[in-house]
């Protein structure tokens, strides 16, 4: 299972996420996103149900999908930023 930072950033920005996940899972269907609506178990039960893994495996992939997804966001104002 996730940890709860992880699981929150996922309900959290789910609007935005959706369609990545869709990419990322193609096997998932729009009203398989639609019924996710960030839940981590959800999205993960999806996963096992449509890809036929464990649901570790499943967590597994989430966690490095969001690993991801993370690494891809732009900086944040006041962050490590250079000055002009």
């Amino acid at each position: 299972m996730a940890d709860n930072s992880l699981q929150e950033r996922i309900q959290a920005n789910w609007k935005q996420l959706s369609g990545s996940v869709r990419q990322e899972w193609g096997k998932l269907t729009h009203n398989d996103v639609e019924q996710i609506r960030g839940q981590f178990e959800t999205l993960a039960g999806k996963i096992q149900e449509r890809y036929g893994v464990t649901k570790a495996e499943a967590s597994k992939q989430i966690e490095q999908w969001a690993d991801r997804m993370r690494s891809h966001q732009p900086k944040h104002p006041g962050g490590d930023t250079q000055a002009n």
